[in-house]
């Protein structure tokens, strides 16, 4: 086992990984299933929102339920890699519909204590990670049917990325894109580029023919969309870290390129949303309410 990883992988086992891409929000949404039974997980879904208009809609998670239903699958897991700041999750939708536990990285818990500062939560909104069924530590294992993932944590663009394992197979959150993407920021409330690289390392460790499933691609130079890689394309082609660019030099980067970026268009109503598990949150009539800070961000 690779010093740096808290368990052994083992490529024999090849997971069935269906992706369907949101062009609206430029998200990968997963399903896997157990190749050994009709048990499946959901990683990263994507609720549908009308921001100008505020509606909200269901037709990417419908996408993912129908395939679930029209194939006999039984939902075991719905999976967050980490609280995303750029779509909404469909997870208690989706869970409504299929059933499933919910879960995401312990340091949700941080991400809540911070955003719910920002949007001036009140004492109703829980900042324990409860939302949620199940809290992942780094090492933590489960189980869809027979197959079993591990978690590793790999923070650096937020401290609840988690990048998930199942055999062959590894969902990398927002840790990692595309070799021609790069990485993603880093400059969040509790991103770090130091920490970020680190556990780009450590993804990387996982043997080189590992598949790596992105959680959002968007097309660099116009080509095709894509979301799958593996770790030795990433180690020689990755712009921002492959050939062996050194810690300081992705740092350096890093922080010059995030400096440039703009904020997210949907980061409002994401994190409200999503530090909820998908839970959209209510006013002080308890009509459901988003809240617009004005220079809170």
């Amino acid at each position: 086992m690779n010093a740096d990883l808290p368990f052994t992988p083992d490529l024999s086992v090849k997971p069935e990984v269906h992706g369907y891409f949101d062009e609206a929000t430029n998200t990968i949404s997963y399903i896997v299933k157990d190749p050994g039974s009709n048990s499946c997980a959901v990683i990263d879904s994507v609720m549908d929102i009308d921001y100008a208009a505020g509606r909200i809609t269901y037709d990417h998670a419908d996408e993912l339920i129908r395939v679930i239903k029209e194939n006999g699958w039984k939902l075991e897991w719905i999976i967050e890699t980490h609280a995303h700041a750029d779509h909404l999750s469909a997870a208690p939708y989706i869970q409504q519909e299929l059933g499933g536990k919910m879960g995401i990285g312990e340091n949700i818990r941080i991400v809540q204590d911070t955003f719910g500062k920002v949007f001036n939560e009140g004492t109703e909104f829980q900042r324990d990670g409860s939302q949620f069924d199940r809290l992942f530590t780094d090492g933590d294992s489960y189980k869809i049917g027979n197959l079993t993932v591990h978690v590793m944590h790999t923070p650096g663009h937020t401290p609840a990325c988690m990048t998930h394992v199942a055999g062959n197979a590894a969902f990398v959150g927002d840790t990692l894109f595309m070799p021609d993407g790069g990485s993603a920021r880093a400059d969040f409330p509790g991103g770090d580029a130091r920490e970020l690289y680190r556990s780009i390392m450590r993804v990387l460790s996982l043997p080189d023919e590992t598949r790596l499933f992105m959680c959002h691609d968007y097309g660099p130079n116009g080509r095709d969309i894509q979301w799958e890689t593996s770790v030795a394309d990433e180690k020689k082609h990755n712009i921002h870290v492959g050939e062996g660019k050194t810690e300081d030099d992705f740092v350096a980067m890093r922080e010059a390129r995030d400096k440039t970026l703009a904020v997210p268009k949907l980061i409002i109503p994401s994190l409200q949303v999503n530090i909820r598990a998908g839970h959209l949150p209510k006013d002080e009539k308890g009509n459901t309410a988003l809240k617009v800070p004005i220079n809170g961000l």
